[in-house]
């Protein structure tokens, strides 16, 4: 499956897109990457002359390359070929380490513990260029198949 064809599902668009590319993916995992550009609008409030990325946006970001994105292979690769899919997010538990600044890229790598009656739960990490842990924890999402319009 072309990583194009991934990203093309996520059901998200910009300002709210936390995924630049797809660097690998497989049955059990993914690597992706994104880099949080100085103009995105959270930043003019958090924090006043010390712009940091919250740890909510780190969570999401993490949640659409780790669990979305893997998501989307899976159901995909299960015989759901080009139907689009919804997701919801079902748990999360993050422990934030190291700092995001404006600028910054991270790398998000996701290992799934498990993928069964379409809920995807996986230990996901963030590490900067660096190669420096900034987050870490499990995430868990649901995917749904999109009904048709009527």
């Amino acid at each position: 499956m072309d990583n194009n064809f991934i990203l093309s599902q996520l059901p998200y668009s910009s300002p709210f897109l936390f995924v630049d590319k797809i660097l690998e993916v497989n049955e059990n995992s993914i690597v992706g990457e994104f880099t949080f550009s100085p103009d995105l609008d959270f930043y003019k409030g958090h924090f006043k002359n010390n712009p940091v990325t919250p740890g909510v946006i780190l969570t999401e970001c993490m949640a659409q390359i780790g669990v979305v994105c893997l998501g989307i292979y899976l159901f995909n690769n299960n015989g759901n070929n080009g139907e689009k899919q919804k997701v919801s997010l079902t748990s999360s538990e993050v422990e934030y380490l190291k700092p995001v600044y404006p600028g910054e890229k991270v790398i998000v790598s996701s290992e799934k513990q498990y993928f069964r009656f379409n809920k995807l739960k996986c230990r996901v990490k963030m590490k900067d260029t660096e190669d420096n842990l900034v987050c870490q924890g499990v995430i868990a999402g649901m995917m749904f198949q999109e009904e048709a319009k009527k």
